[in-house]
């Protein structure tokens, strides 16, 4: 994999990988930036959300489960010294459907434990944990 990353102006970037998708990145004013796109650790956040939501709907699908939307919340908290790095992070798995308690358990189980890899490398300087919410 390799990305390519472009200066706009100051601490303002623009981002591109393999998939061929420009994503705008920035900084806040106070910190040279234009405002006008994500943070750097947001987009980890995004990335774990996305690479584990992928995970549980592949799973569940493959499961026959009647799902019909996953949504997920992710909050996080980092350490106060350089580098700010994730410690905690909580992921709220809300899965709407007819899906059945344990099948939901077992996929967000094999997304966190095998699958995930963006949750893996994470999981060296964070404690990650998660609850599930199922809404039919």
């Amino acid at each position: 994999m390799k990305i390519e990353l472009k200066q706009v102006q100051g601490n303002t970037y623009l981002g591109k990988a393999d998939s061929n998708h420009w994503v705008p990145i920035d900084a806040s004013l106070n910190d040279d930036g234009s405002n006008a796109g994500t943070r750097p650790m947001e987009l980890v956040l995004i990335a774990l959300g996305g690479c584990t939501a992928m995970d549980v709907e592949s799973i569940l699908k493959k499961k026959r489960a009647d799902m019909q939307k996953l949504e997920l919340e992710i909050s996080a908290e980092r350490a106060n010294e350089h580098p700010k790095v994730f410690t905690k992070i909580h992921i709220t798995y809300t899965i709407y459907g007819n899906v059945r308690q344990t099948d939901a358990e077992h996929a967000v189980s094999l997304s966190q434990e095998k699958y995930c890899s963006v949750s893996a490398m994470l999981k060296s300087t964070a404690e990650v944990t998660y609850d599930i919410k199922i809404v039919e």
